[in-house]
């Protein structure tokens, strides 16, 4: 029997490696390729698919290594949150060697093509539809709120391949070029200014038959895959990370093309950047919301005021526990197994924090929350944080779908009742039929 290694050890072989394999001189596309191949850039995945099989804890003594000479990781986002996860867990060794790679060397950036305008929470409803045609399927339809359609070069796309089944039986799970002819790209304006997501048309638009995930008409189970994995990243049930993601996508291929060293310097001289609300992206700024707080209610002359500092305290509070839930997340992904519900949990904890800190923010700040600016409280931060304070109960399943998830799954209550989940699909009377 193998003793697993220690901490100490894995740090010292992760030392070794970067000894062996840095060159500021090289670049940043050649160090990913390195990466990737190593199984460092995702020490916790199996060694057969380009990673180490470490624990989150030893993964995380390796991320201290790589953080402290601020070399970049892989790509983040949906590519390897979601993508890769679900690739991993349902796709063919071909799949695995023909994507995950791609994903880790930064080729080739993913979106989520899941939603739509008629099924958003009740995703099983969805109408955008695949036809076989040879050994391709002919895509129509329409998917929205779609994060980073612009620029991506796959999606993960779920279609209905089987009317006459059942809504959640007859949909396949497929890997998507999305630069071809029939996909349309439309991005939506938000509130803050900003376009994050997009709508997605596709008019005859195709996929081969080998880019299908996990089986004909098996797409539901494939989908249920990606969205834990969604849920535990949005909730903080991450591993961990180098700290800073290089470039991804072919559309950023020229940014991979500079130097190594070029790219570090860059990162050193870039003003660091925080999460008000302490998500920092998969956990990696757990409890930084606070911290944040208490140096915004120092500079604007507030940390003295009782109710300032006992809300605080409750952002504190809720970080933690957070946390100590995400560590559950991390435990079942460890051992094997899929996200239970625990997933949901961390997403209601995080739409939570989100809205403590937006009411304390604005609670410091006052009326000053309301400019944007350089010269403005946080430069302006505020204000994105106040707009876009409502979206974390809403993407990657709403607040309500979560708490049904953990009422049936962890409370044991009796399931809603769905009248439509043993008829075919074609029979039900959703939205417009095609």
């Amino acid at each position: 029997m193998t003793t697993p290694l220690t901490d100490e050890q894995v740090a010292t072989d992760a030392k070794q490696w970067l000894e062996e394999n840095y060159d500021p001189d090289i670049s940043v596309a050649e160090w990913l390729s390195r990466l990737a191949d190593s199984g460092w850039a995702a020490p916790t995945w199996a060694p057969d698919s380009f990673g180490k099989g470490l624990t989150n804890a030893q993964a995380a003594a390796a991320y201290r290594v790589f953080r402290e000479a601020m070399v970049p990781g892989p790509p983040g986002g949906l590519s390897f949150m979601l993508a890769a996860p679900t690739i991993i867990a349902h796709g063919t060794e071909e799949q695995k060697q023909r994507y995950v790679r791609a994903i880790l060397t930064g080729e080739e950036a993913w979106c989520q093509l899941f939603s739509e305008p008629g099924a958003g929470s009740d995703l099983a409803s969805l109408q955008t539809r695949a036809v076989r045609d040879g050994d391709e399927w002919i895509v129509n339809g329409q998917k929205v709120w779609t994060s980073g359609a612009v620029g991506s070069d796959m999606g993960m796309l779920i279609a209905r391949t089987n009317p006459d089944a059942p809504k959640h039986k007859g949909i396949t799970y497929f890997a998507l070029e999305m630069d071809q002819p029939g996909v349309d790209v439309r991005p939506l304006k938000q509130i803050t200014g900003q376009a994050h997501f997009s709508e997605v048309f596709f008019t005859d638009a195709r996929v081969h038959n080998d880019a299908n995930i996990g089986g004909l008409n098996e797409g539901w189970g494939v989908a249920l895959t990606t969205l834990a994995n969604e849920r535990v990243g949005l909730g903080g049930g991450g591993a961990g990370s180098f700290g800073t993601s290089a470039p991804g996508g072919r559309a950023q291929a020229k940014a991979r093309e500079q130097g190594l060293g070029e790219f570090i310097e860059k990162q050193r001289k870039a003003p660091s950047m925080f999460s008000l609300a302490g998500q920092g992206g998969g956990g990696r700024g757990r409890g930084r919301g606070a911290t944040a707080m208490v140096d915004l209610a120092k500079s604007m002359g507030r940390d003295k005021d009782a109710i300032i500092r006992q809300d605080i305290a409750s952002l504190y509070t809720l970080n933690k526990l957070s946390e100590w839930n995400a560590l559950r997340a991390k435990a079942a992904v460890a051992a094997g197994s899929r996200p239970g519900p625990e997933a949901s949990i961390g997403k209601l904890m995080i739409s939570r924090i989100t809205r403590a800190s937006r009411d304390l923010g604005m609670a410091i700040v006052g009326a000053g929350g309301m400019i944007t600016g350089q010269d403005a409280p946080l430069s302006g931060m505020m204000v994105l944080q106040f707009l876009g304070s409502p979206a974390p109960s809403i993407y990657g399943g709403t607040d309500e779908v979560q708490k049904n998830i953990v009422g049936e799954r962890v409370l044991g209550l009796p399931k809603e009742p769905d009248v439509s989940k043993d008829v075919p699909f074609k029979e039900l009377k959703v939205g417009t039929q095609r």
